[in-house]
């Protein structure tokens, strides 16, 4: 463990017992009441009885109807407890639509779903807010988010969206940006980074020269801010590989701070410097071009800017040679596409 591992400090809170659940993944279109019978071998009247009180979740959501419609991949829950269930008034939601709702996930929160870890999830949070609306709706993982990385997190509404991002993503999205901030201001002002990664018994991600073992991964970045100790990039992503900045740049010496996975970089900002502020991408479906984008952490600005409001609104903008690294891929817009852009207020 290294000195940033803050997560061997976590509470307890939101972890479940092992012991007094049973989880179960689905592998075909169903529904809930057939599903839970098949698999717990309980009759239909207490089958009925446990998704009732609410002991029953679908991705850590709890799930009160019977013909609840659940798809391959989904993970159910049944649970010798009641589950909670929430309103969710204040989410940071960026944009929502009838096929895509965009969060602005905070640092700290993970994604889905762990072995332990239910509820305390970006995908609940999320579940929770569109179920308020609408008991029957629901949403799908379409990519993820490191859990200690803050930013544009999308979820699909619907199932048929989600297969066809998911299915076409390389080809659909436009762009992936990142703010991240490094230990060391002494890298160069751009900089393209061209690695294999392969990945470890540990599940580590690694730079390796083997082009067959790893896959290849290529990182933009430029410099738009520094101190004496850090500095700030705006990072590209051409291709999305499982950690691929952090351990990019932590290859060339320049480790993101706050990682308590790769190397051992300060910490002064007591998370992960890295924030996924702009995700553009077409839906294949419709060709609706989506471009949203999240605002760059406070505690961000501060570490770089102690002066006038001005001057740090005007130095946190996206450089101009990082808009033009996804240019060419915008280029290949389809005639007559539908474009929306979506921006969060600052």
């Amino acid at each position: 463990m290294n000195k940033n591992d803050s997560k061997a400090h976590r509470g307890q809170r939101g972890l479940v017992n092992p012991s007094r659940i049973k989880t179960f993944l689905v592998f075909h279109e169903t529904t809930l009441l057939p599903f839970v019978r098949e698999k717990t071998g309980l009759s239909n009247t207490i089958a009925r009885h446990v998704i009732a009180h609410q002991q029953v979740s679908v991705g850590g959501a709890p799930v009160q109807l019977f013909d609840f419609k659940l798809y391959p991949e989904d993970e159910v829950v049944v649970s010798y407890d009641v589950i909670a269930k929430h309103e969710r008034h204040d989410l940071p939601i960026l944009f929502e639509d009838e096929d895509i709702v965009a969060l602005d996930k905070p640092a700290g929160l993970l994604s889905t779903a762990t072995e332990r870890e239910k509820g305390r999830t970006a995908y609940r949070l999320v579940s929770d807010y569109v179920t308020m609306k609408n008991p029957r709706d629901r949403i799908f993982v379409v990519h993820r988010l490191d859990e200690d990385t803050s930013g544009v997190l999308i979820f699909a509404k619907n199932w048929e969206t989600r297969e066809a991002l998911q299915t076409n993503w390389q080809d659909c999205v436009h762009n992936r940006a990142y703010y991240a901030i490094v230990e060391g201001s002494d890298l160069p002002d751009s900089g393209v980074l061209k690695d294999y990664l392969a990945q470890d018994n540990f599940q580590l991600v690694y730079v390796t020269k083997n082009r067959s073992q790893g896959k290849l991964a290529i990182t933009e970045y430029k410099k738009i801010a520094v101190t004496k100790d850090y500095a700030l990039l705006d990072v590209h992503l051409q291709s999305g590989r499982k950690n691929q900045i952090r351990v990019q740049l932590g290859n060339i010496g320049h480790f993101v701070i706050g990682d308590d996975k790769y190397g051992e970089p300060s910490n002064p900002l007591k998370r992960l410097g890295l924030h996924a502020y702009e995700l553009a991408f077409t839906n294949p479906l419709n060709h609706k071009e989506y471009d949203i984008k999240s605002p760059i952490p406070e505690s961000f600005k501060r570490l770089f800017w102690k002066a006038d409001q001005e001057k740090k609104e005007k130095a946190v903008k996206p450089s101009e040679d990082g808009k033009r690294f996804s240019e060419d891929r915008r280029d290949r817009e389809r005639p007559g596409a539908k474009k929306a852009h979506y921006h969060s207020k600052a």
